[in-house]
């Protein structure tokens, strides 16, 4: 059967890959301690599996409206009013299964063959495969290290061409950890005010810093009308499996939305809004204690990576992932990723699978037990050691 020439440009997200080739290695009697994969080590609230077990049982299985529920969406609206500090109508809420969904849709949308989106590198690799896929050109933006992984406004200013179309930024960031301050997203949005870009937040670690604060650009005067934010349940709600999300945007956008909606799902799922709604408005101290533990892990784990020869690694400000730069080890990033889960049992990700600018780096997930996080960090020196 011969393919489409378009998926020759489609792209794909390593954590999966390197998940299946640690899970192959388990097979055959390796330990492997899994730092790869982005997904907390929790169990979903009991609250909101339980608000599911009772819509399930009430026979809230039927489709629903393509955008969403229409309490859920003013659910949604009423929470990002209140943590943004804007105001959102349910008009402007549409709900996804997962916040993927609204990535693929909110590019297909807003560009086309031939216009530029730039995107932060390193950075979540579905962007950069979206944008190919949809026939624009993806332009990198550099996270710097020592900006702590913010980037230079000038860099920024420089990748402005007449073909811009939109720019993708995401704060908290996967896979460094790193925050934006409020004067990045200021001059992010004066940039895409005077050259009338498009802007798509994924805000999905919102909920996830450690001692400080998030800062969305939706906050920032004169940019919601030009702006998709997206978030979701997977990582602050532990909700991987159940695929939740939401995107935030302009009514005319959100009706096109719910277009490709109907086109491509049809809906999401009735019974995992219920349980969506209740993950919103219930009770957040499972929440708040992750939170908490997975900030004692980061000390950990980063006190760890700074412990290993040719290793160094900032402290990340949110999410649940360090990204300890490795060219003191004199490897390739693939190479040492590679070797440590061969060699030494320890998953971890390539620097290389987030961008040319994550070249030099690790990424390893600290959504794992403190005991875990221990070991690899031994395992990873006994490893290299060895060579």
């Amino acid at each position: 059967m011969r393919l489409a020439k378009r998926m020759e440009r489609l792209g794909t997200e390593s954590a999966f890959e390197v998940l299946a080739k640690a899970k192959a290695l388990e097979a055959q009697g390796k330990e492997v301690v899994h730092l790869q994969i982005g997904e907390p080590d929790f169990d979903t609230p009991a609250n909101i599996t339980e608000a599911a077990i009772k819509a399930l049982k009430e026979g809230k299985t039927h489709y629903g409206p393509s955008a969403g529920l229409p309490a859920f969406r003013k659910v949604i609206a009423e929470y990002i009013s209140e943590t943004r500090k804007i105001e959102v109508k349910p008009e402007e809420v549409v709900v996804t299964p997962g916040g993927k969904p609204v990535i693929y849709f909110a590019l297909t949308l807003l560009v086309q063959e031939g216009d530029e989106v730039i995107y932060p590198n390193p950075g979540y690799p579905i962007y950069e495969s979206v944008i190919n896929f949809s026939g624009a050109k993806a332009i990198p933006l550099p996270l710097l290290e020592k900006k702590n992984f913010r980037f230079e406004i000038e860099d920024l200013k420089n990748l402005i061409t007449p073909r811009t179309k939109a720019i993708v930024i995401n704060s908290p960031q996967n896979p460094t950890g790193g925050l934006f301050e409020p004067e990045d997203l200021k001059a992010i949005a004066d940039i895409c005010i005077k050259n009338d870009i498009y802007i798509f937040a994924d805000e999905i670690y919102s909920r996830i810093i450690y001692g400080g604060e998030h800062h969305s650009i939706l906050s920032v005067p004169g940019v919601k009308d030009r702006t998709i934010m997206m978030d979701g349940f997977s990582k602050t709600y532990a909700m991987t499996g159940w695929r939740l999300g939401y995107g935030i945007m302009p009514v005319k956008v959100a009706d096109q939305m719910a277009r490709l909606m109907t086109n491509v799902n049809s809906c999401t799922a009735t019974f995992t809004q219920i349980a969506g709604m209740e993950g919103l408005t219930g009770d957040q101290t499972e929440v708040e204690n992750m939170v908490k533990e997975f900030g004692k892990r980061r000390d950990i784990i980063v006190d760890g990576m700074n412990s290993i020869d040719g290793f160094r690694c900032n402290k990340p400000k949110g999410a649940f992932y360090v990204f300890p730069n490795i060219e003191g080890t004199g490897m390739r990033s693939k190479e040492l990723a590679d070797y440590l889960l061969e060699e030494g049992g320890v998953a971890g990700l390539s620097g290389a699978a987030f961008g040319k600018y994550g070249e030099g780096f690790l990424r390893f997930s600290y959504a794992n037990s403190v005991k875990n996080i221990e070991k690899a960090i031994d395992m990873i020196k006994a490893a290299l050691k060895k060579r």
